[in-house]
């Protein structure tokens, strides 16, 4: 029976602690949130709050479960916007990626490119959609596509400032060790990156129901925004506000899970992790030495 050491009653004290502060910060943002609801609900029930611009919570509440529950037509229309978000965030982010990659490793490449990145960058998504829809038709390609453009930034910025800012000592470390090019792109620039590649997917994430959905409203048959778009015209503002609703809660769901990933992807950020980390290492080394 192995003994308990100091280290590991400070780490369990460590974890408790953590886990205490998030959930008393947890609590205090559902407080605020129930009580920021209710001082709506009594504004709207009081007639202070115009029913257009800010209809009741507790109606609002009701159309989610109508259009998810009775009549069930948000399905659809979600599913549609999930997969043209999805595929936007997917091939958004290998864009960006790969040509970040390729201006990280090419000095030439970086500077031939730099100056169409900045106009694809200033030029207004919205302006685009309509070309995007002449080019490639009302169906699902021009979505993916104005989805693409704007999750292709944060991806790229966050990924070429990643590989680009590497400490000098380090660098100089894997010269003195004669590295070649790809060993030091491989062991020192894409593990200095991580952390910064991964808040661009992130932003990619937050950004890709936003594209989706300005595609929708230029022109569409199906989706969240068409479905949004709808009950606006037709002054259901409950049923305007349940769909965005619907929409920010599965974007946050969706960043939440790219938060995730980032968490138990770079590891190291973490003691615990890193500690689990060198544990599993540590026993894998004496297994293979009792082996041999």
């Amino acid at each position: 029976m192995s003994a308990i050491t100091e280290g590991d009653v400070t780490a369990l004290t460590d974890d408790a602690d953590s886990s205490g502060q998030r959930a008393w910060i947890i609590t205090k943002h559902l407080i605020l949130f129930a009580v920021l609801i209710l001082l709506w609900e009594l504004a709207a029930r009081a007639g202070w709050a115009d029913p257009l611009m800010f209809p009741a919570p507790l109606g609002i509440v009701k159309q989610i479960w109508f259009i998810y529950v009775v009549q069930q037509n948000v399905w659809f229309h979600l599913y549609t916007t999930f997969a043209e978000a999805m595929a936007g965030l997917f091939f958004g982010s290998i864009m960006g990626i790969g040509l970040a990659t390729a201006a990280a490793l090419s000095l030439r490449f970086r500077e031939y490119i730099k100056p169409y990145i900045i106009v694809i960058e200033a030029t207004p998504r919205i302006a685009v959609g309509p070309l995007f829809i002449a080019w490639l038709g009302f169906g699902f390609s021009s979505k993916v596509a104005l989805a693409s453009l704007v999750c292709f930034f944060g991806p790229f910025v966050n990924t070429l400032t990643g590989l680009l800012n590497v400490d000098d000592e380090a660098e100089e470390m894997f010269r003195s060790m004669r590295a070649t090019k790809w060993q030091t792109f491989w062991g020192l620039r894409v593990p200095n990156s991580a952390t910064i590649l991964m808040a661009g997917l992130k932003l990619g994430c937050s950004s890709a129901f936003g594209g989706a959905l300005v595609a929708e409203f230029i022109s569409a048959n199906q989706g969240m925004g068409v479905l949004m778009s709808r009950y606006t015209y037709t002054l259901n503002m409950n049923g305007a506000f349940a769909t965005l609703l619907s929409i920010t809660f599965f974007a946050f769901l969706l960043f939440k899970i790219a938060d995730v990933i980032d968490y138990y992807t770079v590891y190291w950020r973490s003691d615990s992790l890193m500690q689990a980390k060198s544990k599993k290492r540590k026993a894998a080394f004496l297994k293979a030495i009792a082996q041999n």
